[in-house]
């Protein structure tokens, strides 16, 4: 993409009323430099937009609430794989941090990277903090991405959470799951994420794929956790009957910790490489048929 239509396409992108469908269209090229049809999508992300313009069941909204979501969670494979719920606060004001333990997390559960780790009460700046929440709660993710229709409706709040830890550890790993129609078929693996984010990608036998994308690929070989077949369970009761769904877990001092499930993994923007991949995993996703009778959109799984 030329300069002169990137600039024009950086600010059509600031202009969230326009038609989804064209709006997404415009969002996915002036990330990825390639057009999208709509129509005939084949690359993983082109099919991740057509589910965010046309696929709209309900639950979703409860799925991507870090909050909500936990009901669905104990509902399919048990309270046991929850992590420890402090309190939920709809104004950043309702945060007591006397009441909190010394050590604790506090997430908006209405999009991602709203995160508050605290390790360390009696070092935490409360002002800072209070701003922090209260910007999040001013935020809507759908707005303030690629028109995420799963966030559009989720009503901003707060959750304050236990702090988790692994031994040895100053970052938690977190396995993704990438599930295509209730199907596992890979993991990505973040590493150090607060201090040099690093990430691979291993296949549900725990090779190394020969896929990557654009995050820093970690040289060292991440061991098996022990209860990866477990979490293959898991993932696959918690993504059955969606077309696609990431699904992650922490395996916490032998553990399993439900994290989120996402349905537009970094917005659509990550681009796998080499190329090809974006086809190869795109396949996995069969995207279900629009209504006969002009609707466009999917309301049912």
């Amino acid at each position: 993409m030329n300069v002169l239509k990137k600039t024009i396409y950086g600010l059509i992108k600031k202009l969230k009323f326009l038609p989804p469908d064209l709006y997404v269209k415009i969002y996915y090229e002036y990330y990825s430099g390639k057009k999208l049809d709509l129509d005939n999508p084949i690359e993983f992300n082109q099919k991740i937009s057509w589910l965010k313009v046309y696929y709209h069941p309900p639950i979703l909204t409860q799925l991507v609430d870090k909050y909500s979501v936990r009901d669905y969670v104990k509902d399919k494979i048990g309270a046991q794989y929850l992590n420890e719920l402090i309190d939920v606060y709809d104004s950043a004001s309702e945060v007591d941090f006397e009441k909190l333990p010394d050590k604790f997390v506090i997430k908006g559960v209405h999009g991602y990277n709203f995160n508050l780790i605290v390790p360390e009460k009696s070092k935490l700046n409360k002002r800072k903090a209070y701003f922090l929440m209260r910007k999040w709660l001013r935020k809507n993710q759908y707005y303030r991405g690629g028109l995420e229709w799963a966030y559009k409706n989720v009503k901003p709040r707060l959750i304050a959470e236990k702090f988790l830890s692994e031994i040895g550890k100053k970052d938690l790993t977190d396995y993704k799951f990438f599930c295509f129609h209730g199907e596992p078929k890979f993991v990505q693996v973040d590493l150090d994420r607060e201090v040099d984010h690093q990430r691979a990608f291993y296949d549900l036998d725990w090779n190394r794929v020969e896929f990557c994308d654009p995050i820093k690929v970690t040289q060292k070989e991440v061991p098996q956790p022990e209860n990866f077949t477990e979490m293959i369970k898991l993932a696959k009761i918690l993504s059955n009957k969606f077309p696609f769904v990431r699904v992650d877990f922490y395996s916490v001092n032998g553990k399993i910790i439900f994290g989120e499930m996402t349905f537009y993994p970094a917005d659509g923007r990550y681009e796998f490489y080499p190329p090809e991949y974006n086809k190869i995993i795109g396949n996995y996703i069969k995207l279900p048929e629009l209504p006969k009778h002009g609707i466009k959109e999917i309301t049912a799984i």
